[in-house]
Parts: C-alpha cells; structure tokens; sequence
C-alpha cells in the first residue's frame, strides 16, 4: 500500500482518482451521477445563461425593435415552457438521485467492511493503518462519493454556461475577453488551495482519532466503573484538550496561506473582471455611444453569470481536488494487497502440527518474540503451553492461524508448510477460544452458531451454553438465548459479567465439530470453581480430539499429555505434570505458587 507521510508532499493524481471515483459510483447505481449531470447542468444553463443573459438579450431587443405585444408574449411563452421543462425534470432526477445516494453508501460500505476481513490482522496493530482507514471511510461517513458527483457535475454545467455567456458577450465586443482571462488562474489558485487543505486535515487525523476514542470512551459501559472510581478522567481530558490544541496550531499553521490564496483567487475572479468590463461598457454606452441599451445590459449582467459560474467551477474544482485526495486514500485501501498470502493446498484432516526452529518478531519492533522454539503435536494429544504473561504464548497461536508468519524456521500441518494451504481452509480447521474474547450485539444463539439460527442450531447452542456453564443465567433473560447481548440498542437487552460473557464465547467451541482446538486463555475471567468445571466439560468434549491449552494458569496443564513451558519467547521445559514436577524447574514454582493460592476455594486443586 502506498502510504501518504506527513513529511512528504502530497502528489495525488486529481484527475485519476476522480475518474475512479466516479466508476466507483457508476458501477455501485449509475442513476446517481446522472441524476447530478441532469439537474446540475440544466439548472446551472438555465440559471446563469437562459435566465440572466438569453432572456434578457431577447426582451430588451424586442423593446429596441418596437415590437408587438404578441411576440413581447410569444417570447415569455418560450422562455416560461423551457423553466417549466428543466425544473420539473431537475425535480425528478432530484427524487431519484436521494434513494441512489443510500443504494450507492449501502453497496460501497459493503465493499469496505468485505475489504477489511480480508485485511491481515497485523493491519489492526498499525497506528498508520488507522489513520489510513479512518480517512478511506471519510468518504462514505462525510458523503464524499456524493459530493464528488456534485463537483463534477457542477463543473460540466458551469463550464457549459460559461461558455455560452463568453460567446455572446465575444459576439457583442471580442475585447471583453481581456477582462475574463484572468478568472481562468482561479483555478489553479483553488487546486492549490485544495492541497493545503487536504494537508492540514491529514496532519490533523492523529488528533482527530484521539478526540473520537475519547468522546467514546465516555459513552462506552466497559469504562464507566473506573472512569467514576480514578483519576483516568482527568487524564483523558487532558489527553482532549491536548488534541484539541494540537489541531489549533495546525489550523494557525496553514490559515495564513489559506487567506492569500482566497485573497489572490477574489481579485482574478470579482475586482479585475467587473471594474475591467464595466469601465468599457460605461465608456462605449456613455461617450462612443457604440452599445445598445440592450447590450449594455447584456454585459453588466453577463459579468454577474461570469463570476457566478466561475466561482461555481473554481469551487467545484476545489473540492473534486479534495475529494480526489481522499479518494486516494480509499484507493490505496481498496488497492491493499495481504502480506499473508493464500496457498492451494486445502486442509485435510487434521494428523499433526510442528514447529521448526520457529523465530520471530513483530513488524517494526526490534523485540524477538520467539527465538528458535520447536515442538510437534500428534492427533489426539493434550497439549498445555504455559508461561507467565509476555513470554511468547498467544503469539503462537497468532502464527499457527497465519495472522502473521514467522520470520525464520517453519510451522508444519501434516508435514506440510501452513503457506502453503489455503488460508481460510487451514483457520477452519481449528476451533478457537482466544483471551481477549469478544461477544457481538447480536442474540446469544447468534453469537454461539455465527448465523441466523433455526430450531436445529438453536439445540446445540443450548447444548453447548450448557457445557460452558453458562446455560442457567441464559434461560433467565428476557428471550432466552434469543437475547441481545446488549443493551445499546434494544432496551431487553442483556449485559452479562465477565465470566459469563466468557463461558458464552467458550460455547462456540462446544458448538463446533471439530478435530484441533486451541484455547488461548479460555477461563481467564472465571473463578477457579467455574474454571474447574469448565475444563471437565472440555475433556468430555475433546475425548479423541486434539486440544491446545494456552494458559498462564495451570489448572489446564494437570489435564494434558504434554506440557511445554515458555520463557523468554523460547521453550524451558517439556513433559507430562508429574514429570516437570519432579524436576522441580521453573513449571514446579509456578504450580506450587499457583496451587498454594487456592487451597481453601473449594478444595479444587488440594490435590493435584
């Protein structure tokens, strides 16, 4: 992806990303740029020329000619039948033109949020990807897309009336066009403009994104306990009012060159042009007597639609340039390609998963995650990886679903090189339960199968709230496990604890047939007693199955086969519990800790 650094001047191609923003919009629902075309430029021709300058020209040569009140009436007849016409289809396009603006958002919305799945998960890790994305969905949240039409369409129709009032004010006396050539530096003035513009907001979006997470974070339930129990709420404040000064000296950087751009773009568009054309149209009426009062007239009034449709261009082009700019940006995403690349093989069933002298570190840190770790899974196996927090784990499961790939060594699906598998087939083939869990505002049924549900899936949601220990807390809320699992949008809405929350994330792995599962964390908001069942059912559900246990509590690790344990990003021990324990390592001082920490809770751990 090409990326746009502060520090760099921007070069963005205004007239291709224009183009592209319109074949953007064509193929998403064509009657939306037509409409634009119809009603701008039929009402910019008939406002600044038929209305100001053929209308008036006409009338005023009947006057000088002495004609009869039948052609004075003949001539309002025309002229009333062409206004009636243009505005009567302008009203229709208008109608049209408002249900394409939400087909066109709705179509272009689903291309992004399609566009950001397949983004690799490093993307979301990136503070420059961020920024880049919140100025790609500028241009639907802002309307972008529908003002670039309106830009272009504004430009067509002023380009057209200009061109009609320069004729018949060339016809009257060529010298006028003196006057109205400098109105065409206008708009090199309002492209540069643009740019700084463009500028200013992009080294505003940091401050920006600060101020919108902030404004959020107030409103969000999550943080409401602590914002009203600390001090954090000063902290944020200050964070805002920090942005907020943050973009006060960007707008002071950039606000004197902004005036004298404004300043410059007055003096070719308005003070030359009108003092020019009315001193010699003053001049030659007045002491030559060379023009008609018709003509005279003519002129005054043309230099108004002069101005008028040159501003009307000269600002069109001004915000196509900007919108051009921020079509680049929703380019350049569109245009992303995914460093984690698919392979051609699907995966099969599940026979083994090996590391080999795996090494890694994330992009643009200099910190080694991983360092040479090596260890092979067999079907069929319970495996525990263990380790204090920030020893490597959870970047484990990171590499083994390809949300990055490791930097040396190789990671092995039966014996075969996970680059090489099709990505989505190798991640369906693992059932997984991460740490940082996350449930959707969507029914609890939804959040357990992934899909609208029939009577079928909604039984072994049942069956697996069940396992997950959760099930009698579900069967009390309003709807059962057809409750949201939020109170944001719907007022029956459920707000679950913690835990809760986590056994219901935990239910999609008892919900999957599946032959690996990986659990990163999976009772980390439960209390030992839960966290005790939990893995009961577990070791019910996993009989014959292979399961990965990542934890930096050890309660899973007296469950399995195998255990490794990390350290320092690289493996410190291997064995089954009775054997680690007997060496009395590094695994003997966790679990002794951790074990002398839950004696009394139940007698849970007493003796393990």
């Amino acid at each position: 992806m090409r990326w746009i650094k502060l520090h760099e001047p921007v070069k963005v191609p205004i007239f291709k990303n224009a183009v592209y923003a319109l074949k953007l919009v064509w193929e998403a629902d064509k009657k939306l740029l037509i409409g634009y075309f119809v009603t701008e430029i039929s009402n910019k021709v008939l406002s600044m020329y038929v209305q100001n300058i053929l209308f008036l020209k006409v009338l005023l040569s009947i006057i000088d000619e002495d004609a009869t009140f039948g052609k004075f009436f003949s001539s309002l007849l025309l002229f009333f039948g062409i206004y009636f016409t243009v505005k009567v289809i302008s009203a229709y396009a208008e109608r049209q033109r408002l249900v394409s603006t939400k087909i066109v958002l709705k179509k272009l919305n689903n291309k992004i949020f399609e566009k950001a799945a397949s983004l690799d998960v490093s993307c979301y890790e990136n503070p420059e990807f961020y920024n880049k994305y919140q100025r790609a969905t500028l241009v639907l949240s802002s309307s972008y897309y529908d003002l670039i039409c309106w830009d272009v369409a504004a430009i067509i129709g002023g380009i057209l009336a200009l061109i009609c009032v320069v004729t018949t004010v060339t016809v009257i006396n060529p010298v006028y066009l003196l006057f109205l050539l400098p109105v065409t530096l206008v708009f090199v003035i309002e492209i540069y403009k643009s740019k700084a513009v463009y500028k200013r907001d992009l080294e505003m979006t940091k401050n920006n994104r600060i101020k919108a997470y902030i404004q959020r974070t107030m409103f969000l339930k999550d943080f409401s306990k602590d914002m009203r129990t600390s001090n954090i709420f000063a902290v944020l404040i200050k964070r805002f009012k920090a942005a907020i000064d943050g973009n006060i000296v960007i707008l002071k950087k950039y606000g004197i060159k902004l005036f004298i751009y404004s300043m410059v773009s007055s003096l070719f568009s308005d003070f030359i042009p009108i003092i020019g054309t009315y001193a010699l149209a003053g001049y030659q009426f007045i002491f030559t007597k060379s023009l008609s009062i018709s003509s005279f007239s003519v002129v005054l009034s043309s230099i108004n639609s002069v101005r008028d449709s040159t501003m009307s261009i000269a600002e069109g082009f001004d915000e196509l340039s900007q919108m051009a700019l921020f079509f680049q940006n929703l380019r350049d995403f569109f245009d992303y390609e995914p460093k984690i690349t698919d392979g051609k093989r699907m995966a099969e069933e599940f026979r083994s998963l090996e590391f080999k002298n795996v090494s890694f570190k994330y992009p643009d840190t200099t910190k080694v995650i991983l360092k040479d770790v090596s260890f092979k899974i067999n079907k069929g196996e319970t495996i525990a990886i263990v380790g204090v927090n920030g020893a490597g784990k959870s970047t484990l499961v990171k590499l083994i679903l390809r949300f990055y790939d490791a930097d040396e060594g190789e990671i092995l699906y039966n014996g075969i090189n996970v680059k090489e598998y099709n990505v989505a087939s190798l991640r369906s083939a693992f059932a997984t339960v991460f740490q940082d869990y996350k449930n959707f505002a969507v029914s609890v049924n939804e959040n357990i199968i992934c899909h609208e549900c029939d009577d079928n899936e909604k039984e072994i949601a049942e069956r697996a709230l069940k396992q997950s220990g959760v099930w009698e807390k579900v069967s009390r809320l309003p709807k059962g496990a057809d409750t949201v699992l939020t109170r944001e949008f719907e007022i029956d809405g459920a707000g679950l604890s913690g835990g809760e929350n986590q056994k219901v994330s935990a239910a999609r792995l008892f919900a999957r047939d599946f032959q690996i599962a990986i659990l990163d964390e999976p009772s980390s908001a439960l209390d030992p007693i839960a966290e005790y069942k939990m893995y009961e059912n577990l070791i019910e559900v996993t009989k014959n199955k292979t399961v990965i246990y990542i934890s930096h509590r050890l309660s899973s690790a007296v469950l399995s086969d195998r255990i490794y344990v990390l350290g320092d990003g690289t493996v410190l021990e291997s064995g089954s519990h009775q054997e680690l324990m007997s060496q009395n390592g590094e695994y003997s001082k966790m679990f002794s800790l951790q074990a002398s920490s839950y004696k009394g809770e139940s007698g849970v751990y007493e003796n393990v």
